[in-house]
């Protein structure tokens, strides 16, 4: 599966940009890309919308799918044992299980409270 590299598109936007002599403030004037958001491309801290990346390519004149690569697929049970994961993402799993279990609860503890009302 291929997915964008964030970080080939930053690089190839501030390369380019840069050769073409463009400010990221006349970068944005052209794409019509605030200039801060420009800043953020290139540091890897925005991913530009479908419009937004055609105009970058545009006029900056590079492909589209260079800024695609392959991806490997992870197996599910290997994701869920928390391997080939980096910390934030063991984090976020974590958090996501303790945020499932309490999910859980609250609707075991409801369907209890509802059938005591019921009897009642």
């Amino acid at each position: 599966m291929k997915t964008l590299s964030t970080k080939k598109l930053a690089e190839t936007v501030k390369i380019l940009r840069e050769e073409k002599g463009y400010t990221q403030e006349e970068l944005g004037n052209l794409t019509g890309i605030n200039r801060i958001m420009i800043g953020r491309i290139e540091r890897e801290n925005f991913t530009p919308s479908l419009i937004q990346f055609e105009s970058l390519s545009s006029v900056l004149g590079f492909d589209l799918t260079e800024m695609f690569v392959e991806k490997e697929r992870t197996d599910s049970f290997v994701a869920l044992r928390s391997e080939a994961l980096s910390n934030s993402e063991k984090e976020g799993v974590e958090k996501l299980f303790t945020m499932m279990l309490s999910l859980r609860q609250q609707i075991h503890l409801r369907r209890s409270f509802e059938n005591e009302s019921s009897h009642a």
